[in-house]
């Protein structure tokens, strides 16, 4: 048993060695450069339009109503699919949230994003006969998706090309 582990800790050292060797970094939200001020319009009550502002907040990133990018979020939907079959045993659901997102410069009116739709996916087993705790996984999926897509947006706009 100790080999096993032995040559599973020496391959996990080896990978990190040679990924890092190559100049392989993780992407990270220190790498995103600093955005202009924005103005969020459309569903700005959803829990994404809420971690958006927030995210942006945290980056340094002024939102004001009369900015010069107009970022347009749609509503976001949950979509839940039940993957397996009809036994009364757990089962496992895909929930995937999609947001339809657009960014438009004022001074121009020009669309350098127009109604991109993006969307993030998780899936997690739960079990129909216990509705306390499948309500609080579910909820939980849906706040880990929401910042999920949250961040896909501000990585979105951070590459929007005139934007820095």
């Amino acid at each position: 048993m100790k080999r096993r582990t032995f040559l599973t800790a020496s391959i996990a050292a080896s990978a990190a060695v040679l990924l890092s060797a190559c100049g392989f970094q993780l992407r990270g939200t220190d790498s995103l450069p600093t955005l202009p001020t924005l103005s969020l319009e459309g569903d700005t009550n959803s829990a994404v339009a809420q971690q958006v502002a927030a995210r942006l907040q945290q980056l340094g990133t002024q939102v004001t109503a009369d900015a010069p990018w107009r970022v347009t979020l749609g509503t976001p939907a949950l979509m839940e699919r039940r993957l397996g079959g009809d036994g009364r045993a757990s089962r496992e659901h895909e929930l995937t949230l999609s947001t339809s997102l657009s960014v438009q410069e004022r001074a121009n009116n020009a669309y350098h994003i127009n109604n991109a739709t993006l969307s993030t996916s998780t899936s997690i087993r739960v079990s129909d006969d216990d509705l306390l705790n499948r309500e609080t996984l579910m909820m939980e999926a849906e706040q880990t998706l929401a910042r999920q897509l949250s961040q896909q947006i501000i990585e979105r706009l951070a590459y929007v090309e005139g934007m820095q």
